[in-house]
């Protein structure tokens, strides 16, 4: 009996914090064209990170840093014969957005006409952040180079990653205790 209250408190704190950081004021989506992930930070905690496509030879995905300015949950692209784009975040007036893709072979690799693709269960989680914290909160972040941080970038990702670890541990540490005091 002891045993299901403390895991059914462990579950109740871990669903609280994951609504905590879902109800965060920021997001920081960073693309790095060379390593191609994308790595998605709220309120300056790393929260994802997904593999993306760029754009193939030929079709650029531009570098820079954006905000969105439109979103579509079912947009077709009017370009490319009416490609499905689930979940697109638009954030250039060219037509350069995330959007979700059924090419999730293609993803780690440059294979798309200028956008950045991931798979549709990442795409549909990021437009709900996205939604949810606001356009006027995200930013995006593209990186291809050695010059701009696109090599640089994977070591950070890597870092994070660690540190994150390292908190979630911690955190799980000290809930153990309080639920070791409650007995």
């Amino acid at each position: 009996m002891k045993n299901w209250l403390r895991l059914t408190l462990l579950i109740l704190a871990l669903i609280g914090a994951a609504g905590l950081a879902e109800a965060a004021q920021q997001v920081a989506i960073t693309i790095n064209k060379v390593s191609q992930k994308m790595m998605v930070k709220v309120d300056d905690e790393l929260t994802y990170v997904w593999p993306v496509s760029t754009g193939a030879r030929g079709y650029d995905t531009p570098s820079g840093k954006f905000r969105p300015f439109r979103m579509e949950k079912d947009h077709f692209s009017k370009e490319w014969d009416d490609a499905p784009m689930p979940h697109s975040i638009f954030f250039t007036p060219r037509g350069h957005a995330i959007h979700g893709s059924m090419y999730v072979k293609s993803l780690g690799r440059r294979a798309s006409h200028g956008c950045v693709r991931i798979a549709p269960a990442n795409a549909a989680k990021l437009y709900a952040l996205v939604d949810k914290v606001g356009m006027q909160n995200t930013t995006i972040t593209l990186r291809g180079g050695f010059f701009d941080g696109g090599y640089i970038n994977e070591i950070e990702i890597e870092k994070t990653a660690n540190t994150v670890k390292k908190k979630i541990k911690k955190s799980v540490t000290s809930l153990e205790r309080f639920l070791d005091g409650l007995n």
